[in-house]
């Protein structure tokens, strides 16, 4: 007597996710397999967004359902169109369900293996159908993703010599596609820019300036971007002290700012006792040092040799808690053609300097903070996950979301943006050799300390900084993902030795280490991993490098990057050497050029742009079946919501709200 199988197949909401090719599916079990069964006819049941629902007849229970076997079969007309599938379920005749996380594409007519969707690591795997889809899944994925170097001495990257080329599961979903073609076609047009974009005059006025920063303004929760509200009130414009060391700690994690202590100052012999007022004590004294651009070839725009220096900034928390730059020193070695310029100085002394400033702030944090940090390094973790994990592997399971885009959006960033003709290359100070220079530099200095923000904290002593509101927000998230982390994989490890005997989760670690940090130096970044205690810190600094990291270095970069003259991107004369020469004139002759400045102020416009792709703790494919995972998303959701309430409350009182760490706002993963 035969008993049947009810199978539904939801077929994936995206554009081109139907199929016309007739599927079949094979059921085994631990007591048997069914027969091949066809699940189509002639009618396309298979079409975007459908669910369809179909019963496959068996000789006999196939006992516990352990894996689904899915085949396109070749069609004449459309040989080996693509098919989006989402999942699968299975209700077996007594009722149980058994249900099969796919969310892929299926692109051949080949036969697919998709496991039941409990986590499972190898050693756990009982079944011997259970161990030949891992090792299917793990040879399909190598044979898909692969490492390539970009440019010798940076992180490895994905192969892939055109966007085609990418496997479609990592490419942009048709809307996405969309949107982002909309975004970069439309920048230059939307903020009136476009006839602008060939004009390689210069500045003659700073109300020429702010006239085209007035066309297009962003909203930080209704009152006008922080640059803009900083050339009415005086608050934020570099040209403010108060406001433009406040510009340095709310724009991203400013890595190159730590506290002083005892032997700080050697770099600035200068900054003797007559430079620090009365009170000031050493515990309430800052360094932004910039050292990592120190003997960086600047670029050559418009035929025009541009500069980029390597300075010194010494900040003072007052008594009132706020952080002022009291020292500048422009270049890293003291000398008589590198004077330390004081708050003191004539009014245009001071301001140029802090423009070398910020112009070297930008070129650092572009490149360092935001480039490296968030989006190289989430491409080498994104390709050691899919080389190395199948998909029933709890860790896969939880990252997964994390690098929704990020191989494409790294695609196209090396296209457009740092490519001989990108963007960046062609308009930014340290662009070309220069950039390399930096990125190469910046890598051999990040620790592993670095990436973990608590760390990072401690190590530059920024526990006490008043209103620095990344650190408040971002350890926030961080505690919550941690326990978010802790909950969902101590419930698959369940002491130290299942870390050190999982063999992918081994080569996931090493395959980071090995292609990500490709300095020389010694280096704290793990090989490998002992203890629970130590893969929770590392996925957690994964999930806060891909989500929170990203969002906080680059959601606000046209709030802070727009009004050129807090950010030039560039700069077209030299350093000053001696004091007492400024003048207004002297700061329009240095600013960029026009088309610098528009091609400037709209990619970080476009980068900036919020993608509409899912935020952080929304997990709109469940790739997890097993109740505990789920219970721990559904408390990860509640505490993000409760920390978003407080963020909103806390920024109801600020005179300038901080909005880049709201979980509200926070993409999963490094998509835009």
């Amino acid at each position: 007597m035969s008993v049947v199988y009810e199978v539904t197949v939801y077929t994936g909401d995206v554009a081109h996710a139907s199929t016309f090719h007739n599927v079949y599916i094979t059921l085994v079990g631990t007591g048997g397999q069914s027969e091949s069964v066809e699940l189509t006819s002639w009618f396309p049941f298979f079409y975007k967004g459908s669910v369809a629902k179909f019963e496959v007849k068996c000789y006999k229970p196939l006992g516990e359902l352990l894996v689904i076997i899915l085949r396109k079969e070749h069609h004449i007309l459309f040989p080996n169109s693509p098919w989006f599938v989402a999942k699968v379920e299975v209700k077996s005749p007594m009722g149980d369900i058994y249900p099969f996380p796919i969310y892929k594409w299926i692109t051949d007519c080949e036969e697919h293996y998709f496991r039941e969707g409990s986590a499972v690591l190898l050693s756990q795997e009982k079944h011997h159908i259970g161990k030949l889809c891992w090792t299917k899944d793990i040879v399909e994925q190598q044979r898909l993703y692969n490492w390539a170097q970009y440019k010798p001495g940076l992180p490895q990257n994905m192969e892939a010599e055109t966007c085609s080329a990418l496997p479609l599961d990592v490419r942009f979903f048709f809307t996405k596609k969309i949107e982002m073609a909309y975004t970069a076609v439309k920048a230059l047009a939307e903020l009136k820019l476009v006839e602008l974009a060939e004009c390689k005059e210069k500045w003659t006025n700073i109300e020429d300036i702010q006239r085209l920063y007035s066309c297009h303004r962003t909203e930080i929760s209704g009152t006008g971007t922080p640059a803009d509200r900083g050339r009415q009130t005086g608050q934020l414009s570099w040209a403010q002290d108060r406001g433009g060391a406040k510009l340095t700690l709310t724009n991203g994690q400013s890595v190159s700012q730590r506290a002083c202590h005892c032997g700080s100052f050697t770099s600035l012999p200068v900054v003797t006792a007559h430079c620090l007022p009365s009170s000031r004590r050493l515990s309430n004294i800052f360094l932004c040092d910039y050292k990592i651009l120190d003997g960086v070839k600047a670029n050559i725009i418009n035929g025009k040799q541009q500069y980029l220096v390597a300075p010194l900034v010494l900040l003072h928390k007052t008594p009132d808690d706020q952080l002022m730059p009291i020292a500048i020193q422009l270049k890293q070695t003291p000398a008589e053609d590198n004077p330390i310029f004081l708050p003191t100085d004539s009014e245009w002394d001071w301001l140029l300097a802090k423009t070398f400033v910020r112009n070297a702030d930008f070129n650092l944090h572009q490149l360092s903070s935001h480039l490296l940090r968030t989006h190289l390094l989430a491409e080498v973790f994104t390709v050691a996950l899919l080389r190395h994990l199948p998909m029933m592997h709890p860790l896969y399971k939880l990252l997964m979301p994390h690098t929704r885009y990020t191989l494409m959006i790294n695609f196209l960033a090396r296209k457009l943006l740092i490519s001989d003709t990108g963007v960046f290359t062609r308009f930014a100070s340290s662009g070309g050799e220069g950039m390399l220079t930096i990125l190469r530099k910046a890598l051999s200095s990040v620790t592993y300390r670095s990436l973990c923000l608590p760390d990072d904290i401690s190590d530059r002593g920024m526990k006490d900084v008043p209103n620095f509101y990344y650190r408040d927000d971002g350890l926030e998230l961080w505690n919550i993902i941690y326990r978010f982390v802790e909950g969902t994989l101590s419930c698959y490890y369940k002491d130290d030795k299942m870390v050190q005997h999982d063999q992918a989760l081994q080569e996931w670690i090493y395959a980071i280490y090995s292609n990500g940090f490709t300095s020389e130096k010694k280096t704290d970044i793990p090989m490998q991993l002992n203890t629970v205690n130590e893969l929770l810190k590392f996925v957690t600094m994964v999930i806060f490098t891909c989500s929170a990291q990203h969002s906080a270095v680059n959601a606000g970069q046209y709030d802070f990057i727009g009004w050129m003259p807090n950010t030039p991107v560039s700069l077209e004369r030299p350093p000053p050497s001696r004091k007492g020469e400024a003048t207004e004139a002297t700061m329009l002759d240095t600013f960029p050029s026009i088309d610098v400045t528009v091609h400037g102020m709209a990619t970080v416009w476009l980068l900036s742009k919020q993608s509409s792709d899912s935020f952080l703790g929304n997990y709109p494919e469940q790739r997890f079946t097993d109740d505990v995972p789920l219970e721990k998303i559904k408390t990860f959701k509640e505490q993000l919501k409760k920390l978003h309430l407080q963020i909103q409350e806390r920024n109801k009182h600020l005179e300038l709200p901080y909005t880049y760490l709201d979980p509200k706002v926070v993409e999963n993963s490094v998509s835009v």
